[in-house]
């Protein structure tokens, strides 16, 4: 049976939808429910910390990176396995790309879907009865939506708050909780979003201080009480045909951006994944035929990786005889240098031909179409693959050229965006965060 779910949601970036979210799951948790999460659209972060709440795997679910197949495989497996299933938002709740009908990467599209009621949190801060018309705004605007009620944030004093309630009842829109304007609610942050949470100092702490303030704040009963909508029963697809049969897979702190989705269908295809730390020196596993390096923070750890002597070696070796392939961070350590925010360049593995930088930093950030331009461990020659680019690194080796680049990108609307990554020998990689790959 299908567990009901809603999507916490908001108007814009900033609103505190992390912070919210995390706090009803702990909440709920700790009284006794089985919450699996959801984000919508690419994200590695918040996944983590959903996990980290609730105890359950946390899944993308991403309009227009998967297909519908895909999509509703991974929605359902979460319905099926928990008493109920918070979405978290990203950006905007109707922030997406120009592409077709119920497949522009925004919120939106995923609560309309399954018919998942919106809880809306709005930041009141710098507003009061204004922020009904906002609220009233994202009810109108679209109407495949049910927004079941706001969450008031950021409210500074109790005669604030009675404004926006005023505001909010004026509008006929429920209001389900209000929290305090709080620093220390504040999760840290670095360049690409939250620090993760394995590196969070005192994650649990913060998790069950966010549950006593949801406890406090938030009309709980109510808020499951909105929960809804409906899963159609499908089984699981791939979103890509697993690399190898034993997958040697970075795992530490500088290497941690692969997706819940893509673990899970590589060892339901029956691929056995075995992970290493280049951070503790470790080589892949010898016996394992295929390598592959995720993104991460390597341009935080550039030192301890060059090194890293046993790392370097092992995968060097591994590549004379079997496929590695990089994604954005990962793609980095295989360049020949990464030039760390003091400037100082450290030498990586040298199997690209591609330095980057992070002193000059500069932010790349969309969703990317990617045609292979030979077949590879991704796929056959002029496959397609859909993901997406997030990070500041330059480059400051020349660009690929056909003779050397792994695949040729496009963003979301088609526009031409040349060639990116490399391949050479065994060797490929690129910025690209892949999702899936279109069927």
């Amino acid at each position: 049976m299908s567990a009901p779910g809603l999507l916490i949601a908001a108007p814009r970036s900033g609103s505190g939808k992390t912070t919210v979210t995390l706090a009803v799951m702990r909440a709920l948790w700790r009284r006794g429910l089985r919450v699996r999460g959801a984000k919508c659209g690419p994200d590695y972060i918040d996944p983590a910390f959903h996990r980290a709440a609730t105890g359950e795997p946390s899944l993308n679910l991403d309009s227009f990176a998967m297909a519908p197949p895909l999509l509703d495989g991974l929605a359902c497996a979460a319905a099926r396995e928990a008493q109920i299933v918070i979405a978290e938002g990203s950006m905007g709740l109707f922030d997406g790309v120009r592409a077709a009908p119920e497949r522009t990467g925004a919120n939106a599209d995923i609560a309309a879907r399954y018919r998942w009621p919106v809880v809306l949190v709005v930041d009141v801060s710098g507003a009061a009865q204004s922020a009904a018309a906002v609220a009233l705004g994202c009810r109108a605007y679209d109407p495949r939506l049910i927004i079941a009620g706001v969450i008031l944030n950021k409210v500074a004093s109790a005669r604030h708050r009675r404004l926006v309630e005023a505001g909010m009842e004026r509008a006929g829109i429920p209001i389900l909780g209000a929290l305090s304007r709080d620093a220390n609610l504040v999760l840290p942050e670095r360049h690409l979003g939250l620090v993760q949470a394995g590196e969070t100092a005192d994650l649990e702490a913060r998790l069950e201080r966010l549950a006593d303030l949801a406890e406090g704040g938030i009309d709980l009963d109510a808020l499951v009480a909105t929960a809804g909508g409906h899963i159609p029963e499908v089984a699981a697809t791939q979103a890509l045909v697993p690399p190898g049969q034993r997958i040697a897979i970075a795992q530490d702190a500088a290497f941690s951006f692969l997706y819940p989705h893509m673990e899970i269908g590589w060892r339901a295809a029956g691929a056995e994944l075995r992970p290493f730390s280049p951070l503790a020196d470790e080589a892949p596993p010898a016996d394992c035929d295929a390598c592959w390096l995720p993104g991460g923070y390597p341009e935080l750890h550039a030192g301890p990786l060059a090194a890293a002597g046993r790392f370097l070696g092992g995968v060097r070796d591994f590549a004379r005889t079997r496929p590695v392939h990089g994604e954005c961070g990962g793609y980095m350590v295989l360049g020949q240098s990464i030039e760390d925010a003091e400037g100082v360049a450290h030498p990586m593995l040298g199997l690209l031909p591609v330095a980057t930088s992070y002193r000059r930093r500069k932010l790349h950030l969309g969703y990317r179409v990617a045609r292979l331009l030979e077949q590879g461990v991704l796929g056959r020659r002029g496959a397609c693959l859909v993901g997406h680019e997030f990070h500041y690194a330059s480059e400051l080796s020349p660009p690929p050229d056909a003779g050397n680049a792994f695949a040729a990108i496009t963003d979301a609307e088609g526009t031409d965006l040349g060639m990116a990554g490399h391949r050479v020998g065994h060797v490929t990689g690129s910025f690209f965060h892949l999702i899936s790959a279109e069927p």
